[in-house]
């Protein structure tokens, strides 16, 4: 089985698919990202899978198109060159904020040699729902029918292939500038006949689509630019175009520890990551997409009552019930079982959603100033929550599933939430609830302070009472609760920075054992360095996380420590975000040491 690291990601704005650099579609999910897939040998040898490539041996080289997440795969072999270039196609004529919207659910793959002549082979597994499905497959007039449960695939090609029984194949040569086209149809059962496109005028498209995209978005001129780019390019394919929400990672059940069992669903869009989603989807990509986050994030909480749960992460259409069922037909990838489907964590409580709504807020305050009486109310009642509810235990921004704690950053998020429905007063229309709102932070304050502050440890901690560190306090100067430059802030990043890191890779707290490093926790870890004066070694640890990005830009959840591979869900949402966030920082912060900044 290939490595997560080995896989490129191909998005639509609607769902994803993850190719091999050995050219083998080992995973997709059509027509939305937490769909059943029809390709899911990632997870499982009964998955499914689309392989093409040389017949005989080969080594690889690959490339997204520039400004586009098409992936373009040349196999270099003793008769030539074949390059394959695979897409999730765009819409007919959607172009800048538009793509996405009329996605049409269709893989596209296209064979050319560039040098030489060029055996081809191709073979087709689809398996839809998980691999539960054995598809029947017939030739109709339209193209190569498989069709099983609730999918309907329909391939067109200009290649003839061949039927055995569930799997198609084919063979044949190509020479140089002769070219082959592949597109895979999906469709549910029910839906109106599939109307084939000509698969080299959607690819052509598709590169138009994406790269009129990232020609609207090029505002950042920092450091690290390229790296920037294309992780804004990774947050637009993985934002679910219909609402705007912006998915965790494309996957689900990659284990955070190969062969372990903390192998997550997180084809959802959760809350807890909503404003460091929204800061960099400004400082990458522009205040429409921010805005249209933002949009949904508040729509998608609705009105809820005081005494109702509230959700912390959604479907991509806004889905609250994500019940959790296992998959044991999969083996897992490499042997980490269980394969879940559905993350029970919508059930827990997490203290922090108010602060991370309202701190979207907060950073879109120049574009809220006419919020909705509905948007107005949600905004006011969460400050509500935040007041009412900070003394309660919960389970913490990282989910765990062994009972509720004081969380300490849940706690700062509810300070969050009540800091900026202060500030934010006036767009509220809030005038009474301000004093009361002042009062329950400066106590939240106090509280943080005192109860958080371990003495013997010289931190902040990751719970009141507790000895053991967390990195999720590195949000405190992120945030704002701390200047960067505060003492006890900066003996905390010192405490973090010794038990926690190793070459730059942050485990997330104290006593995870061989968890691997989490990568967004490294970039705060960039970030909180920053704000505290230390540039340089800001740099070095976004460089040394940075390096762990494989061939075409792409970084996981975590990084196993032992060996450097990429560990977790992937593509990981939060992964690149803190990765743009944190090159903003650094911009900022070298901005303002330049002579000419501060005598301007």
């Amino acid at each position: 089985m290939a490595a997560i690291s080995d896989y490129a990601l191909l998005g639509d704005c609607q769902g994803a698919a993850l190719v091999s650099s050995d050219g083998s579609v080992d995973w997709w999910c059509p027509p939305r990202f937490d769909a059943p897939s029809v390709f899911a040998r990632l997870l499982g040898t009964a998955g499914g899978y689309w392989t093409i490539r040389p017949s005989g041996p080969y080594t690889t080289t690959r490339q997204y198109v520039d400004g586009t997440m098409v992936l373009r795969t040349d196999f270099h072999s003793q008769d030539g060159v074949l390059r394959l270039t695979d897409a999730l196609s765009l819409g007919f004529g959607e172009r800048g904020h538009g793509i996405g919207f009329t996605s049409p659910h269709v893989l596209l793959r296209q064979v050319e040699v560039v040098a030489g002549t060029v055996d081809v082979v191709v073979e087709i597994a689809a398996r839809p729902e998980y691999g539960l499905i054995t598809p029947t497959v017939a030739e109709t007039p339209v193209g190569i029918e498989i069709s099983g449960g609730a999918d309907r695939l329909v391939l067109t090609s200009d290649r003839e292939l061949t039927l055995d029984g569930p799997t198609v194949t084919g063979r044949f040569a190509l020479d140089q500038g002769e070219s082959a086209v592949f597109a895979l149809h999906h469709r549910r059962s029910a839906d109106p006949q599939i109307v084939p496109l000509d698969g080299r005028a959607a690819l052509r498209e598709t590169i138009a689509g994406w790269q009129s995209w990232e020609q609207l978005h090029q505002s950042y001129h920092g450091p690290y630019r390229a790296q920037v780019r294309r992780s804004a390019l990774v947050l637009q394919a993985l934002t679910y175009q219909p609402t705007g929400a912006v998915i965790a990672a494309a996957t689900t059940s990659l284990p955070e520890k190969v062969g372990g069992v903390a192998n997550w669903d997180y084809r959802f869009a959760w809350l807890r990551d909503g404003s460091f989603t929204l800061k960099a989807l400004w400082v990458a990509a522009c205040p429409d997409e921010a805005r249209r986050f933002f949009d949904w994030l508040a729509a998608s909480v609705g009105s809820v009552h005081p005494e109702e749960h509230l959700p912390i992460m959604f479907g991509a259409g806004g889905e609250r019930d994500l019940t959790e069922h296992t998959m044991p037909h999969l083996e897992g990838y490499r042997a980490s079982q269980p394969v879940r489907v559905g993350n029970d964590a919508w059930r827990q409580k997490q203290l922090d959603v108010p602060g991370e709504v309202l701190e979207c807020a907060w950073v879109l305050r120049d574009q809220v100033t006419d919020l909705s009486p509905a948007v107005a109310g949600l905004l006011r009642s969460l400050a509500d929550r935040a007041a009412d509810t900070w003394r309660q235990p919960d389970a913490g921004v990282w989910e765990g599933r062994d009972g509720e704690r004081h969380y300490l950053t849940s706690k700062m998020m509810c300070w969050v939430a009540l800091d900026r429905a202060v500030k934010l007063a006036s767009a509220l229309d809030a005038a009474e609830q301000v004093p009361r709102w002042s009062k329950a932070r400066d106590e939240l304050r106090a509280a943080i302070l005192n109860e958080g502050w371990h003495a013997s440890s010289e931190a902040f901690t990751g719970a009141f009472g507790s000895d053991h560190l967390d990195a999720g306090v590195l949000g405190m100067p992120l945030l704002g609760f701390l200047p960067g430059d505060d003492d006890r802030v900066l003996a905390t990043v010192r405490a973090i920075e010794r038990d926690l890191s190793r070459d730059g890779l942050v485990q997330r707290w104290t006593g995870s054992g061989d968890e691997g490093a989490f990568v967004a926790c490294s970039y705060w870890l960039a970030e909180a360095l920053a704000l505290g004066g230390q540039l340089d070694a800001a740099k070095q640890i976004f460089d040394s996380v940075t390096s762990r990005m494989n061939d075409v830009g792409l970084l996981s959840e975590e990084i196993d420590r032992r060996d450097g591979s990429q560990i977790g869900n992937f593509p990981q949402a939060l992964s690149h975000i803190s990765l743009i966030n944190a090159a903003w920082v650094i911009d900022q912060v070298e901005t303002e040491r330049r002579p000419s900044s501060r005598t301007a």
